[in-house]
């Protein structure tokens, strides 16, 4: 079970929260705050596993309240502004939810909670997703992806080591599935493993002799990114 809080400045924005909570047998949301320092007061008394956190709020972004915590939970982050997005990836956001919430949505992001928390804390297994193809479901470790590419209304994920797995499925569907700080999407085509970067030169990312264009509506993002990791 994930024991979660919600902090929002608007009430009506929490009490969506709360009901797309009722309807998750997974999350109990044990509280709601419209003030950042009465959520601060209660996180330490009662650490819960998750926050569903607004960006945008008149006391202190969102982003910045996240960082003070000195025990973090994990967080999803909330916004009516698809601009925050990347701030959300610099701090290991589970996710990051676009308001009006619909449900499927949230459903993935909970998802997402529910693998972070199966992990094992020895580390004896790493992250992976669980992808259907070829009438079944396929087990991918994180670390093994070497880069993810779109093709129409299909993605094909190039494993190191293992052939390559063809999926009917969207890139937007498959970037919610992973972890914002270890993928980026560069081009409409393709996502690549953070961690794999060897080299950016113009406008083109390079794995090893491997070239990736950085498409124009994802130079930002890419941008925010190289400069956090000093790349």
């Amino acid at each position: 079970m994930i024991k979660a809080i919600a902090i929002d400045d608007e009430p009506l924005a929490l009490t969506i929260l709360e009901h797309l909570c009722s309807k998750n047998t997974d999350v109990i949301l044990d509280k709601t705050f419209t003030s950042q320092q009465e959520a601060l007061n209660y996180l330490e008394k009662f650490p819960v596993d998750l926050i569903f956190l607004d960006i945008q709020m008149p006391e202190n972004d969102g982003v910045s309240f996240y960082k003070s915590l000195q025990n973090k939970p994990l967080v999803i982050f909330t916004t009516a502004f698809d601009s925050y997005a990347v701030e959300g990836f610099n701090v290991n956001a589970v996710d990051y939810l676009l308001k009006p919430i619909a449900y499927e949505r949230f459903e993935t992001a909970v998802e997402k909670v529910k693998r972070l928390k199966q992990l094992p804390v020895s580390g004896v297994e790493d992250p992976f997703i669980l992808i259907r193809a070829d009438y079944k479901l396929n087990k991918i470790y994180l670390k093994n992806i070497l880069f993810i590419e779109g093709l129409d209304d299909y993605i094909k994920i190039h494993i190191e080591g293992k052939s390559k797995i063809v999926a009917r499925m969207s890139m937007k569907n498959i970037m919610e599935q992973l972890p914002l700080s270890d993928f980026i999407r560069i081009h409409r085509s393709f996502i690549i493993p953070v961690q794999r970067i060897t080299s950016v030169q113009s406008k083109f990312i390079f794995i090893n002799e491997q070239e990736f264009p950085v498409g124009d509506t994802y130079k930002t993002s890419v941008l925010q990114l190289l400069t956090d990791k000093k790349m």
